[in-house]
């Protein structure tokens, strides 16, 4: 496994992102402002994509972190998420990350270190062009998770 630095030609991996999120004109909104990392396995293949931004006082985001459906529930996303808030840790404070209100996604991150931080109401249902259904949930406000880095 290899973690890289996509600096380039992010969009070759939109296939990636847009399993962490589904439409490509809110992808638009920060990535290219962000900093992405893809995972390859053995055969060099992309499995896991995450992007990180700057988001002020001492803030880092992490957005659109993914993995490939065959290579989910094997760690590979929480691999990716220490790896980032290893690499992350002497350039920032915290790492926050937004998420819908699916149970399985809020217990990832809950299991990666982080804790809840806040709610934006409406924001799935004011953002996107087209309801977002995640385990059968029409997901609306998006819940914040926030984790202190350190060194």
């Amino acid at each position: 496994m290899e973690i890289r630095k996509i600096e380039t030609n992010k969009k070759e991996y939109l296939e990636l992102l847009l399993l962490a999120d589904e439409q490509e004109s809110m992808i638009d909104r920060y990535l290219e402002r962000g900093d992405m990392f893809v995972m390859f396995n053995m055969s060099k293949e992309p499995i896991s994509s995450a992007v990180v931004t700057n988001e002020g006082d001492n803030v880092c985001e992490l957005k659109s972190l993914a993995v490939s459906p065959q290579y989910q529930r094997k760690g590979y996303g929480k691999k990716m998420v220490d790896f980032l808030c290893k690499r992350y840790a002497d350039k920032f404070k915290y790492m926050i990350v937004g998420t819908g209100e699916s149970i399985n996604t809020i217990s990832f991150y809950k299991n990666c270190g982080f804790t809840f931080s806040h709610i934006v109401p409406d924001f799935f249902t004011a953002n996107y062009d087209h309801p977002i259904v995640e385990n059968g949930i029409t997901l609306k406000d998006m819940v914040y998770f926030r984790k202190e880095l350190s060194v």
